[in-house]
Formats: structure tokens, sequence, C-alpha cells
């Protein structure tokens, strides 16, 4: 599984997501440009020490990011979005899948959107706009890692490295 981040605009979150990215061994696809300069020390100290411990390919543009994906023939494209169709909890994940989120200032344009291969909603109060996409990206890897067994691999790998 992956995770891919669509021009975030704040380091803080960014560095967040790579910290996540880091504990659950997922592999991120940043996706540029970006709203702030990439080594920003806020994004390092959000991401600490697990920065260095993300595989992480950064990608100039959404035209080279789906020219990258089409290469590798990976999963599903999962879009985390308001304006999704399915509960996240509902959805049915796959290992190869690659959980994609917004800029936090705007989402995603149209035509991305229309690239994914599913939408998919966090449920929430009405009169709500959205989570901060950290912690959106959190709960929706929680969900697709317990799915897919993915923390009773970690489980094993913790123990041994005890």
């Amino acid at each position: 599984m992956r995770l891919a981040l669509y021009q975030p605009d704040i380091p803080q979150n960014t560095g967040a997501m790579l910290r996540l990215a880091a504990c659950f061994g997922l592999d991120v696809d940043l996706i540029l440009p970006c709203g702030f300069v990439l080594d920003d020390k806020r994004m390092r100290r959000a991401g600490m020490d697990y920065i260095d411990r993300v595989t992480m390919t950064r990608h100039g543009s959404w035209t080279t990011y789906l020219e990258s994906r089409n290469a590798r023939a990976e999963g599903r494209l999962v879009l985390l979005t308001t304006r999704g169709d399915t509960a996240y909890a509902d959805f049915t994940f796959q290992p190869a899948d690659t959980l994609l989120v917004g800029r936090e200032s705007s989402g995603v344009p149209p035509e991305v959107f229309a690239a994914a291969d599913a939408r998919i909603v966090i449920p929430m109060q009405p009169g709500l706009r959205s989570l901060n996409v950290a912690m959106a990206a959190a709960i929706v890897a929680g969900e697709a890692m317990r799915q897919l067994c993915g923390f009773a691999h970690l489980e094993s790998a913790r123990r041994a490295a005890s």
C-alpha cells in the first residue's frame, strides 16, 4: 500500500504524514509542486527522525505521477475526499491500493478527482467541512491496515526487534 500526497500546502501536515508512512511501512508519492520549500525545517520537525525511514518518490507534476503509476502497473487509486460516495469503513481495501490525499487548501482539481478508481469519505457531523488531511490519512490508513492484517505484520516485526 502507498500514500500519495497531491501538492501539499502545509509542511507540518506533510511531516506528520511522512511519519505515519514510516510507522506503518507505507511508501509515499509526493506530487509536486508543494506550497512550501521541501526541506523546510518545520516539516523535518513534524516528521522528526522518521523521515529518513520513508521510501518517498517525488513526482514533478500530476502528469509525471500518472506516467510513473502506469509504468509500474500499480493498483487502484483511492481518493480521500469530502465528496466521496463510499464511507471508508464500508470500502474493501486491497494491498496494492494507493491512498491519495489532496491539498489542504483546495483538495484536488477535477482531472485528479476523475482519475481516481474510488472516492471515499470519512463521515462527519453535518455542517463541518473536513478533518485535517494528516488526520484523515491516519484514519483511513489505519482501517486499510486493519482490513489487510497489516498490523499483525508490524507487531511481528516489533517483537523481533525487541
